[in-house]
């Protein structure tokens, strides 16, 4: 294998910890050893980088001790000391600590790795303001750019234009800022970024006072959003001066506006958030928002410095130190789910309502099968009708049995239409399929059990065009019912089959989302009770397209014998369309994420009896399945009708997220796949 499969560094992820530390007032030598004690921790944990908070070897809160030469002195032994017991530690560690450049005394980051100082970054902006009187003591250390400082006996790179980089890590880049430094409105781990910093470290002093906790979540958060970053915050906790000041020690480690870690506040004793950092996450959403390099050209950021570093990272497999959503699609947290779908449901009934609005509120014909998409369809498309004050019977509902159309599905699409108030009909095509069969001279005319793709294709066929002739007759606009997982593995019909329509208004939607918005349609008494029986019902089928005949001693044909689960589908979906990973990476993730079902978090409601877990061959058995169909299924999608974007994981249409040849192959991926991801 070219790739070591189980490592998280190879895989792409860098492990960084945001940590606090009891401190002792004015005392370097007691910080020193505290700090190395959280070091050695971090080694052991395989953290690549340690953040520790601002001034934390002689203490934020004391005055004008730091212009004392016996507190100077203390502080150069106590990062000798650090600089030597790092010999033998891979994390990076950065210290906070006041140091003499020229005439003045600079509040500094110390940046130290294995037995060296790396540089030295000072705090830009200093806070002279409320409760705060930085320039009473420090110089501001934003005119420092290209500077050298004499630390430990050697002399280093000094400013705040410092990116430090692991030679041995891709996407390694480090900055560092102090403090005050993120809470102005153009901060320099901006123009870092901009420069090509990837993870973004702030020494944080920072006294708590009622909801400053928020406050700096919130610029932590915004940004690593903004960009497109890692941004790991430790602030100043336990030990520090309570003549006038509290403080909470609150650690967090944020990742493109998401939050990977973060620990208790106002602890006893040294805390730390760890957490494995995605850089090819960071990489990847810089290549994709072509504005954030305009940003560098459009504000004229500043040269910066390199600092080159081996990190030497471990190999093999030391876990994964973050949470891997088991559907990526799907929230884990209630209140968040439920605004998704919210905010889901209404973008496909409001892109609905704009259609008929803009082509002369033509009715809708919707053939219904009783499945999850259908049923999805119609109710989105009721709601529509209802917010258009229009009557729900301008729907004109189908079913079109064939010939393994279930009494069960059908009884479905029968109840929930009459139950919606729909115009509702039914159309049996057998007759119509047996007469096609015999036209193309197909066995199954002749008594044969053939159930090949023509078998299957004939019905999915007639019941399209059925649709559009209807819609003709009727004055109406065909809707699609097909859902984004769908298109992705090309399981649709094309031209005169389920991928065509006049308007696609689940194409947005991946399968695993589907059951989720019909449960928070019930939820949310979006329709009457009746209807809300039926929609619990069909949230319990299994997923079938019901085109070939079963005998009683057989299962019904089930759509992931095909296909694969969608649940692991929908998971490589997301990360192929949203992130551009390699397969390796995608298989990686996938198995941290599903091989076991007792592990992590699902999604609410997610019902007991249907959790399960894959292990590694089953991963990559259906990941190989799905880079053959959706390189082989691209055809489809580029012919794709109009419907509405859902997800920010993205869409199929060729208008909007995706565009690709209809002739490309996957022969590279697939490579990867066989080269990179091991059985087991």
């Amino acid at each position: 294998m070219s790739v070591d499969f189980y490592s998280a560094y190879a895989q792409g992820f860098a492990r960084v910890a945001a940590c606090t530390l009891p401190v002792r007032v004015a005392d370097p030598a007691a910080n020193a050893a505290a700090a190395l004690a959280e070091a050695r921790a971090c080694h052991d944990d395989h953290v690549a980088v340690a953040v520790f908070p601002e001034l934390c070897l002689s203490g934020y809160a004391i005055d004008d001790l730091f212009l004392q030469d016996t507190l100077l002195a203390g502080v150069r032994a106590a990062i000798a000391e650090i600089v030597e017991a790092s010999a033998d530690l891979m994390p990076v560690l950065v210290v906070g600590a006041p140091l003499v450049h020229g005439t003045r005394v600079l509040n500094c980051a110390v940046v130290i790795h294995r037995g060296r100082v790396l540089g030295v970054a000072p705090k830009s902006y200093l806070p002279t303001y409320r409760e705060f009187y930085e320039r009473r003591w420090f110089a501001p250390g934003d005119d420092r750019h290209g500077s050298t400082i004499t630390v430990n006996g050697d002399e280093v790179p000094f400013g705040p234009d410092l990116i430090f980089r692991a030679a041995d890590v891709a996407g390694l880049d480090l900055h560092v800022e102090v403090c005050e430094d993120m809470w102005v409105p153009v901060p320099p781990s901006a123009e870092a970024a901009l420069a090509g910093a990837t993870v973004l470290a702030n020494l944080s002093g920072s006294p708590i006072t009622v909801a400053r906790a928020e406050d700096r979540r919130l610029l932590v958060r915004s940004a690593s959003f903004r960009c497109n970053a890692a941004y790991a915050f430790a602030a100043a906790g336990q030990g520090e001066s309570s003549t006038d000041l509290s403080w909470d020690g609150q650690t967090m480690v944020y990742e493109c506006g998401d939050l990977l870690a973060e620990t208790e506040r106002f602890p006893d004793g040294p805390r730390r958030s760890v957490t494995d950092v995605d850089l090819d996450r960071i990489r990847q959403e810089r290549l994709r928002q072509g504005t954030f390099d305009d940003n560098r050209r459009g504000v004229g950021v500043p040269e910066f410095r390199t600092v080159d570093f081996e990190l030497a990272p471990p190999s093999g497999d030391i876990g994964l130190r973050r949470k891997v959503d088991r559907y990526p699609f799907v929230p884990d947290d209630p209140e968040r789910l439920a605004l998704d779908c919210y905010e889901a449901y209404n973008i496909q009934v409001s892109g609905l309502e704009q259609r008929l609005d803009a082509i002369g509120q033509p009715k809708i014909v919707i053939g219904v099968s009783g499945g999850l998409d259908s049923t999805h369809a119609l109710i989105v498309a009721a709601k529509a009708m209802d917010r258009l004050g229009r009557p729900r019977s301008d729907i004109h509902a189908f079913t079109l049995p064939g010939f393994a159309t279930g009494a069960a599905t059908k009884s479905y699409a029968t109840r929930l239409s009459t139950s919606l108030g729909v115009t509702f009909e039914e159309i049996d095509i057998t007759a119509a399929a047996e007469q096609m069969l015999k036209d193309l001279d197909h066995p199954f005319a002749d008594g044969e059990e053939i159930y090949d793709i023509t078998f299957e294709n004939v019905q999915a066929g007639l019941r399209t065009d059925y649709l559009f002739r209807l819609a003709n007759h009727r004055g109406g606009i065909v809707l699609g019912t097909g859902d984004l997982s769908e298109l992705a593995l090309g399981w649709c019909t094309y031209g005169v089959g389920d991928q065509m329509s006049h308007y696609g208004v689940n194409a947005g939607v991946p399968k695993t989302l589907i059951q989720h918005l019909i449960r928070w349609v019930i939820d949310s008494a979006q329709f009457e009770e009746p209807t809300n029986d039926v929609l619990r019902e069909i949230l319990d089928q299994e997923i079938t397209p019901e085109l070939i005949p079963s005998r009683e001693d057989q299962m019904p044909q089930r759509t992931e014998d095909s296909v694969g689960p969608y649940s692991l589908q929908d998971f490589t979906l997301f990360h192929v369309i949203r992130r551009g990973y390699h397969p390796a990476k995608i298989a990686f993730l996938a198995w941290h994420a599903w091989h076991d079902q007792d592990a992590g978090e699902w999604p609410p409601g997610f019902p007991e009896e249907d959790r399960v877990e894959f292990d590694l061959r089953t991963i990559r058995r259906w990941l190989v399945v799905f880079v053959e169909r959706f390189f082989a299924s691209q055809f489809k999608r580029s012919a794709l009708p109009n419907g509405p974007k859902v997800s920010s994981g993205g869409t199929m249409s060729p208008r909007g997220d995706w565009r690709m040849p209809s002739d490309a192959k996957g022969t590279a991926w697939l490579a990867e796949i066989e080269a990179d991801v091991p059985e087991k």
